[in-house]
């Protein structure tokens, strides 16, 4: 393919990321500035997504959307992952104990991206769309992924990836990381204590594969003030105890 073939495709897959962000839709003068684009060529671009089926304009308000087509290549995604189907009961019903989103999510790129989720039914809840990446040492999932890990590799990830400090309360050096990685062991369950988004908590724990590596891992997440202070423990028993009967059905088995 052509140089120019190459970049298109690239500017292209740019375009749909950033759709993907907007549940509500985006301008194109919006999504030509975030791309760093030239209107016409954004346009030109995301018309060709549109004949294609990954993207989709609406007339009445001026806004692209992602295409039906893109949710389509997202299934495929989802079900290479065998751990996905197996585990939406556990989801559903890890919703409906807690009445908060029960999320599925792994690592991948240094980052931790949600492959599953059952939205809570509450007015006020946490939302981290599938497919959306988040820096691994502000996510409760992403903790109890690495707590499996040794702490010289836990070191490694903080230096290749770095704490951004999105709240106030998020992590902000290596010592506080490696503190936290321990307290997760020590508890069985992983917290994200508004390190992502002030005003939301989230619980996790992890999966373990059949070669007794994390698979996965499973979390509940929603407003800090339901999940207060008294609730957080045996709120993570609760996951923890979904995360092992996942390990169950999956026939993964736990290290040691």
């Amino acid at each position: 393919m052509a140089e120019n073939g190459v970049q298109s495709v690239a500017r292209a897959l740019s375009l749909m990321r950033l759709l993907a962000q907007e549940d509500g839709g985006s301008r194109l003068s919006d999504v030509a500035r975030a791309a760093g684009l030239p209107v016409s060529t954004a346009h030109r671009l995301l018309t060709t997504l549109e004949q294609q089926g990954f993207a989709q304009f609406e007339p009445a308000s001026s806004l692209w959307h992602v295409g039906r087509d893109a949710f389509t290549v997202g299934l495929a995604y989802g079900r290479r992952l065998s751990f996905v189907a197996p585990a939406l009961p556990l989801l559903r019903r890890l919703r409906d104990a807690t009445r908060e989103t029960a999320n599925l999510g792994i690592l991948d790129d240094d980052h931790l991206v949600t492959v599953s989720q059952v939205e809570s039914r509450e007015i006020r809840r946490a939302l981290s769309p599938p497919g959306r990446r988040v820096p691994v040492f502000s996510s409760a999932m992403g903790k109890a992924i690495l707590a499996t890990w040794r702490d010289q590799e836990v070191l490694a990830l903080a230096d290749r990836a770095g704490l951004p400090p999105l709240t106030t309360k998020s992590l902000r050096s290596r010592e506080a990381a490696l503190a936290e990685i321990a307290r997760t062991r020590a508890r069985g369950w992983a917290l994200d204590d508004e390190e992502f988004n002030l005003g939301m908590r989230c619980l996790a724990a992890v999966v373990w594969s059949p070669q007794g590596e994390a698979a996965c891992a499973i979390s509940i997440s929603g407003a800090a003030v339901r999940l207060t202070e008294d609730r957080l423990e045996p709120l993570g028993a609760l996951v923890a105890q979904a995360a092992e009967e996942l390990t169950g059905v999956l026939g993964g088995v736990a290290p040691g």
